[in-house]
C-alpha cells in the first residue's frame, strides 16, 4: 500500500517583508515604464503626513 504525503497548506498571512520583496520588482518596472516618479513622491508625502511624520 503506497502512502502519499499530503502537503499542508498554511493558512495565514505573509510576513510584510516577504510581500514587499515580492511586489518591489513590479513596482520599479511600472515606475520606469510609466515615468511615475512624481506620483510616487506625492503619494509617499501623503502617507508621511497621515502617519504624522
Amino acid at each position: 500500500m503506497a502512502h502519499t504525503a499530503q502537503r499542508t497548506r498554511r493558512t495565514g498571512r505573509r510576513h510584510p517583508l516577504v510581500a514587499t520583496v515580492m511586489a518591489l520588482p513590479l513596482a520599479v518596472l511600472l515606475l520606469v515604464v510609466f515615468d511615475g516618479w512624481e506620483t510616487v513622491a506625492t503619494q509617499a508625502s501623503s502617507v508621511g503626513v497621515m502617519l504624522g511624520r
